[in-house]
C-alpha cells in the first residue's frame, strides 16, 4: 500500500503520519510506502519502508500531477489555510484551499482515464462550511451556509468530492472536522485558536488572551481522536454514503465556561488567573457564526467515535504533550 499525506508538516499531518507508521497496516494490508508532502518540507519519520519527502506547493503547475503519479491508494489531503488567514488573505485562501483541492482531485481524474486507478481520498472539511441561522444542535440534513471566506471554500470542496466520487474517479470521504483542542504548539492564525489558547498556554504557566464571553458555546474533538476520524476514513466501507461524502464528526459541545471548569479540574486555579479576558469585536462576530453543536448521526452509524467529555480533551493533551505530568 501507497499513502500520501499532503499537509504532512502541519500539526494533524504530524500526528497522522505517526499513527500510520504506528500502526503499520490499514485496512489489513501493510504501508510499503509514504509520500510526505507540505508546502515546508515534513519532518523525516522513522519508516522502515520506502519513503519519499516532498517541499512543494500543491496550487502550483504540475504539483498534483507529480504526486499522482505514483498512484497512492489512499491520499490525505490536510493541507489548507486556516480561518483568519484565508479571512484577511482573500486571493490566498481561494488559491490553496480551493485551486489546489481542484488541482489534486483532477490529477487523479487524469490519472486514472483508461488505467483502472480508483483511490481512496480522506478530505479534511470544517463545521465552518455551517453558518447562522441554525438550530442549538445541528443534524446530518441541515443546509451548508457558510459566512467565511474559508468555510466557503471548503464547502465547494465537499461539492467537488462529491462529484469526483459520483463519477467514479476516485472514493471520497470529507470529515467536517470539529475545532480541535488543545492543538499543541505556538497559535496559529485561525479564528478559533483561543480555544486551545485559554487551556495550553495556563497549563505550561504562561497568560492566555480570551476575546469572547464565557457564554461562547461550541464543537470540539481532540487532535487524537481527529487522528482516528481520518484512520477510520481511509479504510471505512464507503457504500452506504451515496452522494453524501462528507459527514460531520463526533464531538463534544462546551462553553467557554465549561473549558476554563475543566481547566480549573485539572491544574487548579492558578492556571485559570492566567487567563485575561480581552474582548475582541473582530473575533466576537466571526464566532457568532459558528455552531455550537451537532447531532453526528450518521458518522456514528458508519462507526466513527470521539472524546468522552472535555475533560478527557484536556487530559489527553495532558497525556500526549507534557508527558502526563503538569509544570512545577
Amino acid at each position: 500500500m501507497h499513502v500520501l499525506v499532503i499537509g504532512a508538516a502541519g500539526m494533524l499531518g504530524r500526528k497522522l503520519t505517526s499513527a500510520l507508521i504506528g500502526e503499520a497496516r490499514l485496512g489489513g494490508r501493510k504501508i510499503e510506502k509514504l509520500t510526505l508532502v507540505d508546502v515546508v518540507a515534513p519532518d523525516r519519520p522513522d519508516f522502515g519502508g520506502a519513503l519519499e519527502m516532498l517541499a512543494a506547493d500543491l496550487a502550483e503547475d504540475g504539483v498534483a500531477a507529480r504526486l499522482i503519479a505514483g498512484r497512492p491508494d489512499i491520499v490525505f489531503h490536510l493541507a489548507a489555510i486556516v480561518s483568519g488567514e484565508a479571512e484577511a488573505d482573500f486571493e490566498k485562501g481561494y488559491r490553496i484551499n480551493l485551486d489546489g483541492t481542484q488541482a489534486l482531485f483532477e490529477a487523479i481524474r487524469l490519472e486514472g482515464a483508461g488505467k483502472a486507478y480508483c483511490p481512496r481520498v480522506v478530505f479534511t472539511s470544517s463545521i465552518a462550511v455551517f453558518g447562522a441561522p441554525f438550530p442549538d444542535v445541528i443534524g446530518d440534513d441541515h443546509a451548508l451556509t457558510p459566512l467565511t471566506s474559508y468555510g466557503t471554500q471548503k464547502a465547494i470542496g465537499e461539492l467537488l468530492l462529491a462529484d469526483y466520487s459520483r463519477r467514479g474517479f476516485f472514493d471520497g470521504v470529507g470529515v467536517r472536522l470539529p475545532t480541535i483542542v488543545v492543538r499543541p504548539g505556538k497559535p496559529n492564525k485561525a479564528a478559533s485558536g483561543f480555544f486551545s489558547g485559554i487551556l495550553r498556554e495556563p497549563l505550561t504557566g504562561q497568560e492566555a488572551i480570551l476575546p469572547v464571553a464565557d457564554t461562547v458555546r461550541h464543537w470540539f474533538a481532540s487532535p487524537r481522536a481527529a487522528v482516528g476520524f481520518l484512520l477510520h476514513a481511509a479504510t471505512m466501507d464507503t457504500s452506504g454514503l451515496g452522494i453524501r461524502r462528507s459527514l460531520n464528526m463526533p464531538g463534544v459541545a462546551a462553553t467557554v465556561a465549561e473549558e476554563i471548569g475543566a481547566l480549573q479540574r485539572a491544574a487548579g486555579e492558578r492556571a485559570v488567573s492566567l487567563i485575561r479576558r480581552q474582548p475582541d469585536p473582530v473575533i466576537e462576530k466571526i464566532v457568532q457564526g459558528w455552531p455550537r453543536a451537532f447531532d453526528p448521526e450518521r458518522a456514528l452509524a458508519f462507526g466513527f467515535s470521539g472524546d468522552a467529555s472535555f475533560d478527557a480533551i484536556v487530559q489527553i493533551y495532558i497525556e500526549d504533550e507534557l508527558g502526563g505530568v503538569l509544570p512545577a
